[in-house]
């Protein structure tokens, strides 16, 4: 088995209202069935206009103080407690649960790759919405089924570094369920559930990179993966199975 991930590269700057899996489509070369498009999710804020300007922001007087703790600008501050529905941590970065249930550094919300100097982007209200949309859209236009992953860049709790993960998923399982069957030595599998929707954003994650503009992955030879099609917010842990809550 071998897969090969394909960067699409070209894509012009994405403003709100451009047809993104169009701009997509003409550019990614020949698609198949099973085939995966990673997307970046900054990529699909923008067309779905989902961009704040800080010169717009007032901020609040919880802002305001949070951002004298953090000696950060209080209008984006006040930018992520918007975006919020529970502050987690507040110690050198505000860690936020967002209103998609996310639980992340300044609630995604990011200053980087983005036109105005004023401007920030903000995760899509809905991402297995967003990942849906575009899926449904490039089956459309380029005649196959392709799952799409919309992804983001996240930190991890216990490990340094950043990876990328899946946050929105249309038409592929988002997990892979291994419990119950045997391993090489007979032994049932007790506690293996995959993330092979984080696996393909953190894969496609090396050809994205930051600064090299190529927002959209494709992943071929994957073949079809077991499992109904999942979303994005299967691999959100439930607050009752948060050890750390």
């Amino acid at each position: 088995m071998s897969l090969e991930l394909r960067g699409i590269e070209g894509l012009p700057e994405i403003r709100p209202g451009d047809d993104l899996a169009a701009l997509i489509v003409e550019r990614a070369g020949p698609l198949g069935h099973g085939d995966v498009v990673v997307v970046a999710q900054k990529v699909v804020s923008k067309a779905e206009g989902r961009i704040r300007t800080l010169t717009d922001v007032t901020p609040s007087e919880r802002a305001v103080a949070l951002a004298r703790k953090l000696e950060a600008d209080a209008r984006m501050v006040q930018v992520v407690l918007d975006e919020t529905v529970r502050v987690v941590r507040e110690d050198r970065v505000l860690i936020v649960e967002t209103r998609q249930g996310f639980v992340c550094a300044n609630a995604g919300v990011d200053r980087s790759n983005v036109d105005g100097p004023d401007d920030v982007c903000l995760l899509p209200i809905d991402c297995d919405a967003s990942a849906l949309a575009l899926h449904v859209r490039i089956e459309a236009l380029a005649g196959v089924r392709a799952g799409v992953v919309v992804s983001d860049t996240f930190g991890r709790a216990w490990r340094l570094g950043l990876v990328n993960v899946a946050l929105g998923v249309a038409g592929i399982p988002a997990m892979l369920d291994y419990r119950g069957r045997p391993d090489d030595f007979g032994m049932p599998l007790q506690a293996t559930v995959v993330a092979v929707a984080d696996e393909l954003a953190a894969a496609a994650e090396l050809l994205m990179g930051k600064t090299r503009r190529v927002p959209v992955v494709i992943v071929h030879g994957l073949g079809e993966l077991e499992g109904p099609p999942g979303s994005g917010q299967q691999l959100v842990r439930p607050s009752e199975l948060d050890l750390f809550r």
